[in-house]
């Protein structure tokens, strides 16, 4: 077979490829349908004008499709890498995650399903052992979401879906190709059938190939910051990646390489981002989307090429195993979405989805390359027996056509059946109104511009007039708007708002304020603002907008690092990370507002805009005081982040300018390379972020503390071995009620709330609470939560005894604390029990009060007020600080927001610090409504700080 005639055989399949992408467009159908059915023309044809008797003319062209120069294991090892390593690169993995469930279900289990399924419907028809029909089973499971995907975007369908389809996709042929391989194993003979060692080896094939996978692509990220002004050598790098992979797994790893290479393009598309430029990582995804287009295209017309010879032979017998193969298919399929899927949903494992969507995912289970490459790769097999072999190849890429023909080119007519490629009333109604608005400003703009070009008022006129027609239509639509409830144009608004401050993260990335380790957590909040939004409406985006506000798991599991084992730098990194974001999203909050104003207020109407702008406004409260809290603990830092977003601004405006006097011819190509060099050194310079000092070492908090002042330093020495420090967040229950005592705390810096059942006190720097129980024996009388980030020293029970017999004079003034927190405990008893209603008079009298513990519930000695203590007393002083607004609720058509109730005199401290600080995960609230703060049985009074 001459090379040129390959190399001319392939650049006419590319020519067929381009030629198809417009007319499956044209013809509303999936391209893979029409590669099908192109590519087994092609077969069809070549082997005829290959055998025929009446020419030779074209006996080497027709050859290179009968006989290909690629054989099943060529195709897979050139093709299937870069496939699913692109995959990979355009999914949101993030977002995948919190669908991890459904994705699973829809992917490993759907697998399992599918294979039982066909393989014991098939087995009483068949001549062939069951495992061989496990193995068509396993060979058919795997689906091509490329078509669905593509529709589900065309109609508008919830990102939510997509995301849950092409993640079924991409592990459903890692599963797939794994259990493959084991019952291809099993029926060579290169594997014992049994159970228990097949379902051992999938698992170990499984998790060897994600550890396998994870490991390389780690090494591959930290080597993209060596080429990071390289683009097209970082490219390089990412295309050997998922090929290297691919063959050290399969060849010397002995896992699956599929999985290897879909964990591989996991991490690189978290990881990735934050080590090489955005543009970089603009440029390699562009490349890498033609790569795989062709890829894709190409192992598909290669393998349909051959469906002619995979069928050829087929019998009136086969057609009724192809029956009942699709039968048992579907119906499994069914099982899942329609059986399975459903559970999740009752388990709050995942968000329901509706019935009309899941049939549309039923219907789009098509097959595609992977299935035809499989199946070619059985009939090549020299191990198998031919009667396997046939029976594999031909029933699977028979069941591909199937797919193809008939799910293919009806699951658009089935969209228009169900109805969801039309837009609701709803949003009918609002694009009238948008239309109307988007007309008269380019009709506007027209106008300006026939003036600025001196063009007649006639001509003007002409081009204007159908501008006037298309807005008057459009008006006259718009009187459906009116039909619209206040709570549908409230959500959307803020469906526009959220789709906007994507657009935003983007701009800010694209300008270079946004750091590349950053744009991927930012993408994931507003997607997943957005899909709330949309499914549960104003609830769904106050809630979806709160969550970036609580403390992840992984920042819990850093602060057990911190705490179990002295790790400090993960918590440093988390938390500088979390001061990065939220001043990013204080400034978009600002933007959002302004766009609320200009641009959606004038859409949705007077009433509506202020909805909307008092619910961003809540927002933007509640970023500020989130980014306040710890600007408390580590102004430096809040200072330092500042001056970097500033430096950041000002070099793209530096940078603006250059390429703007270089596109107005101001300054020649060498002058701005010049300058731009200049840029990138001074950028290099500045993107570094500062580091976090988390303020944690042990001398120091001692040091610092009021109760260790004037001790020797043998003293000191003694009590930093066995004291540890203590990182506490806001919101933080540091302890509870009815717990036995378990260790002491000093506090540092900062602030806690000690909650009794009748009474909440503040205890500040200075202070110890905790060490009642350690002495009495008895158990804590309160819980004790901490209003915002604490410094504090822990000193466990046994630690805390021994110190309190080695060291007299430290026990003594532990002692006098504690009784002077006792008395002031009392008088503030007195004083709650004079505000009491007089039908409450009657209650148990604040002297027998039980011991004060926990926190330990009062004043010591009066405490050095550092700035940072003020700062806290004005955040959370009703009286130097007004409680910021809640957002209006959602009230139907009226949408006016409820009355706040005012406040008391003594107010309640609880929910003003709830309200000035950020959430704590075990309080943030759900809903729109405001809490009803002042109705609280419980009455609550602030310590009064002594004079200093």
């Amino acid at each position: 077979m001459e090379t040129p005639i390959v190399i001319g055989s392939f650049a006419g399949l590319l020519i067929i490829i381009s030629l198809l992408q417009p007319l499956a467009r044209r013809f509303g159908v999936a391209p893979s349908v029409l590669l099908a059915m192109v590519g087994t023309l092609i077969g069809v044809v070549s082997t005829y004008l290959l055998y025929t008797p009446d020419t030779n003319a074209f006996n080497a062209v027709a050859l290179v499709f009968v006989d290909p120069p690629l054989d099943a294991e060529m195709i897979l090892y050139i093709f299937l890498p870069i496939l699913l390593f692109q995959t990979t690169l355009t999914l949101d993995v993030r977002r995948i995650f919190e669908d991890i469930a459904p994705i699973l279900l829809m992917a490993v289990v759907a697998v399992l399903v599918a294979t039982a399924f066909i393989g014991f419907a098939l087995y009483p028809l068949s001549s062939v052992p069951l495992v061989a029909c496990l193995l068509l089973g396993a060979i058919v499971a795997t689906t091509d979401p490329v078509a669905v995907v593509a529709i589900f975007r065309d109609i508008g369908a919830p990102a939510r879906l997509g995301r849950i389809v092409e993640g079924e996709s991409l592990l459903n042929d890692a599963a797939a190709i794994v259990l493959f391989v084991i019952l291809l194993g099993i029926l060579t003979g290169q594997q014992e059938p049994d159970a228990a060692q097949a379902t051992m080896a999938f698992f170990r094939s499984f998790l060897g190939g994600v550890i396998v996978g994870a490991i390389c692509a780690r090494i591959g990220v930290m080597m993209l910051p060596i080429m990071r002004d390289l683009p097209l050598a970082q490219v390089t790098l990412s295309l050997a990646l998922p090929y290297g992979i691919y063959v050290f797994s399969d060849q010397f790893a002995d896992v699956s390489a599929v999985v290897a290479v879909v964990s591989a393009g996991i991490l690189f598309n978290l990881y990735g981002p934050a080590r090489i430029a955005p543009e970089s990582w603009e440029f390699l995804h562009d490349v890498w989307e033609q790569i795989a287009f062709w890829a894709s295209s190409l192992i598909f017309i290669l393998a349909a090429v051959l469906i002619p010879k995979l069928v050829n032979g087929f019998t009136p017998i086969d057609i009724l195993l192809l029956a009942v193969l699709v039968a048992a298919a579907f119906a499994a399929r069914a099982v899942v979405i329609f059986g399975l899927l459903p559970v999740l949903s009752l388990i709050k494992a995942g968000q329901s989805v509706s019935h009309k969507y899941k049939t549309v995912m039923l219907w789009g289970g098509m097959r595609g390359a992977v299935t035809l490459t499989l199946a070619l790769s059985v009939s090549e097999h020299p191990s198998l027996a031919q009667d396997v072999s046939e029976y594999v190849a031909k029933l699977s890429t028979a069941f591909v056509l199937f797919t193809l023909l008939v799910y293919g080119i009806s699951l658009k007519p089935l969209i228009k059946l169900l109805g969801l490629d039309q837009l609701s009333p709803r949003d009918q109604a609002i694009r009238s109104q948008f239309l109307a608005l988007a007309l008269s400003d380019v009709k506007q703009g027209v106008e300006n511009a026939a003036e600025a070009y001196h063009i007649e008022p006639r001509i003007t006129e002409r081009v204007t007039r159908d501008y006037d027609t298309r807005a008057a239509s459009a008006l006259e639509e718009t009187a459906a708007l009116e039909e619209l409830k206040d709570k549908d144009r409230v959500t959307l608004g803020l469906i526009a708002l959220a789709d906007r401050e994507r657009q935003l993260v983007l701009d800010h990335f694209h300008e270079k304020t946004i750091a590349s380790r950053a744009v991927s957590l930012h993408l994931t909040v507003t997607g997943r603002i957005s899909d709330l939004t949309r499914s549960e409406g104003r609830v769904g985006y106050n809630r979806a907008s709160r969550m970036p506000l609580k403390f992840s798991r992984g920042f819990r599991l850093a602060q057990w690092l911190q705490r179990r084992l002295k790790i400090k730098r993960p918590l440093a990194t988390l938390l500088a990370d979390r001061f990065e974001f939220l001043l990013v999203c204080r400034i978009m909050a600002g933007e959002l507002i302004e766009f609320n104003r200009t641009r959606i207020r004038p859409l949705v109407g007077e009433r509506v805009g202020d909805i909307l702008h008092d619910t961003l406004c809540a927002r933007r409260d509640d970023i500020h005081k989130a980014i306040e809290a710890l600007r408390l603990q580590y102004p430096d830092y809040a200072d330092a982040l500042e001056t970097l977003f500033l430096r950041k601004t000002g070099l793209r405006l530096e940078e603006t300018a250059y390429a703007e006097a270089r596109e107005q011819t101001l300054i020649g190509a060498e002058l701005h390379n010049d300058l731009s060099r200049d840029i990138d050194r001074v950028r290099a310079q500045t993107y570094r972020r500062p580091n976090l000092d988390l303020g944690l070492k042990t001398r120091d908090l001692v040091a610092s503390h009021p109760l260790f002042e004037g001790l020797s330093a043998k003293r000191k020495k003694m009590i930093m071995k066995k004291i540890r420090p203590y990182f506490a967040t806001p919101g933080e229950k540091l302890i509870n009620r009815g717990d036995r005592g378990d260790a002491a705390y000093f506090i540092a810096s900062g602030a806690v709330e000690v909650r009794l059942p009748n009474q909440t006190i503040r205890l500040g720097r200075g202070d110890i609470f905790g060490e009642i129980a350690l002495l009495t024996g008895a158990r804590r009388t309160a819980d004790v939560i901490a209003l915002g980030y604490c410094q504090l020293l822990r000193l466990k029970a046994n630690d805390f005894r021994e110190l309190m017999k080695k060291a007299p004079d430290i026990k003594q003034r532990v002692k006098e604390v504690s009784k002077m927190r006792q008395a002031v405990t009392d008088n503030i008893a007195d004083v709650v029990d004079s505000h009491r209603e007089p039908e409450a008079a009657a209650t148990k009298p604040a002297a027998d009060l039980p011991p004060v513990e926990g926190a330990d519930e009062a004043k010591s000695t009066p405490p050095t007020e550092t700035p940072q203590d003020a700062k806290l007393e004005a955040l959370a002083d009703p009286v130097q600080q007004e409680t910021a607004e809640a957002p209006p609720a959602d009230t139907g058509e009226t949408g006016a927001p409820p009355k706040r109730a005012p406040e008391t005199s003594i107010a309640d401290d609880t929910a003003l610090r709830e309200a000035e600080l950020p959430m704590p995960d075990h309080a943030a609230s759900d809903q729109t409504e405001p809490a009803a703060d002042t109705q609280k049985d419980k009455q609550t009074i602030r310590q009064v700080e002594p004079a200093q």
